[in-house]
C-alpha cells in the first residue's frame, strides 16, 4: 500500500472527524452540551459515524478527484449532513429517499437531544436544595438571577424571561410564607389577587386546604427557579456555584473550626 494514500488517509479522516465534532458544537449551540456525561458517548459516536461516512465518501472519490480535492472534500462533507437537518426542519414535506438516508443521524440526535436535556436537569437540580425553607428559596432565586442577568445577553434575557421568573418566584413565596406565618384564609385569598402569577384558578381551588396551596406555591416557585438555573446552562454558564444560605454556611464554619 502507498505510503503516501495512507498518510492522505489519515488526513482526510482526521480532518473529517474534526469537522464533525465542530459542526455538532454548532449545532447544540444554545440547546445544550452534547459532551457532557450523559450524552458523551452519543456525541463521540455522532461525530465518528459522520466524520468516518464523509472521509468514506471522499477517499471513494479519490480516483476522480485530487489528493487536496478529496481531503477538503472529507473535511467539508459533515457540514452538509448539518445543513441538511437544518432544512430539514424547515421544509413541509420531506422526500422519502432523504428520510432513509439520514434516519439513522436523525435517530441519534433525538438521542443526543435527550441525554442532554438530562444533563441539564441534573446540573440545575444540584443548585435547588429541596431542605430549604422559603426565605432560604427567596434568597437563592435572587442571587442566581443576579449572577445569571449579567452573563446573558438583552435578548437572551428577553427570550428566557429571567426578570419574569425571579417576580413569579417572589410572588408565589410571599403567600407560602403568609401561610408558614399562619395568616386567616380570607388574607391568604386577597395576597393571591395581588400579582398575575398567583391570580390563577389553580391556587383559589387549594384556599381550602392552606397546607396544600403552600406545597403547590412552594413547587412551582422551585421550578421557576429551576428554569432561570436552565437559562443559565443554555447559555453556556455552567460554572455558576450553588447557593449556600447564610446560616448555613455560618453552621458550617463553627463545625469545621470545633473540628
Amino acid at each position: 500500500m502507498d505510503p503516501k494514500w495512507v498518510a492522505q488517509a489519515a488526513l482526510t479522516v482526521g480532518l473529517a472527524v474534526v469537522s464533525a465534532v465542530v459542526f455538532l458544537l454548532l449545532r447544540c449551540q444554545g440547546k445544550g452540551r452534547p459532551f457532557g456525561p450523559a450524552g458523551r458517548r452519543l456525541a463521540v459516536a455522532i461525530s465518528l459515524l459522520t466524520g468516518g461516512l464523509s472521509a468514506g465518501v471522499a477517499l471513494a472519490g479519490h480516483a476522480l478527484l485530487s489528493d487536496s480535492l478529496a481531503t477538503v472534500l472529507g473535511a467539508a462533507a459533515p457540514s452538509g449532513l448539518w445543513l441538511g437537518q437544518m432544512r430539514a426542519r424547515q421544509d413541509e414535506r420531506r422526500s422519502l429517499a432523504r428520510e432513509a438516508a439520514t434516519f439513522w443521524l436523525v435517530s441519534l440526535l433525538a438521542r443526543l437531544d435527550q441525554a442532554m436535556a438530562e444533563d441539564e436537569r441534573v446540573w440545575c437540580e444540584k443548585r435547588v436544595d429541596p431542605s430549604w425553607n422559603v426565605y432560604e428559596l427567596s434568597l437563592a432565586a435572587a442571587r442566581y438571577h443576579e449572577r445569571i442577568r449579567d452573563r446573558l445577553t438583552a435578548d437572551d434575557r428577553r427570550r428566557e424571561r429571567v426578570h419574569a421568573r425571579l417576580d413569579a418566584v417572589e410572588r408565589r413565596l410571599d403567600v407560602a410564607a403568609l401561610i408558614e406565618d399562619g395568616a386567616a384564609r380570607s388574607k391568604v385569598a386577597t395576597a393571591l389577587t395581588l400579582s398575575r402569577h398567583t391570580r390563577t384558578p389553580r391556587y383559589e381551588r387549594y384556599l381550602g386546604n392552606l397546607d396544600r396551596l403552600h406545597g403547590v406555591l412552594r413547587h412551582d416557585a422551585e421550578n421557576d427557579v429551576l428554569r432561570l438555573l436552565a437559562a443559565a446552562y443554555r447559555a453556556g454558564y455552567r460554572s455558576l456555584p450553588g447557593y449556600v444560605p447564610p446560616s448555613r454556611a455560618r453552621g458550617g464554619e463553627r463545625i469545621a473550626r470545633a473540628r
